[in-house]
């Protein structure tokens, strides 16, 4: 059975600005760079890019893989959206 349920109305937020597909799920893009580093292993230097991801904040920013997203998102790294 289904039970009434009265929420919090300052938790819902508004669908409208996120593109939502027909199985409520949406494609995360990558907005910009923060910030890169490289860690050196034994036998290579890995290079990283922080990532600012659409209807994320800054706080949730990930390290991915600089080769892996220069290839899926070039624009980013030809517009000078980096941060050095």
């Amino acid at each position: 059975m289904l039970k009434k349920c009265i929420g919090d109305l300052s938790l819902i937020l508004p669908t409208g600005s996120i593109k939502m597909k027909d199985n409520l799920s949406y494609e995360e893009v990558p907005v910009q760079i923060l910030d890169r580093q490289a860690c050196r292993l034994r036998t290579k230097d890995v290079a990283s890019v922080k990532v600012l991801w659409r209807n994320q904040f800054v706080e949730e920013a990930t390290w991915e893989a600089e080769e892996e997203m220069n290839k899926r998102y070039p624009h980013l790294f030809e517009s000078g959206g980096n941060a050095n």
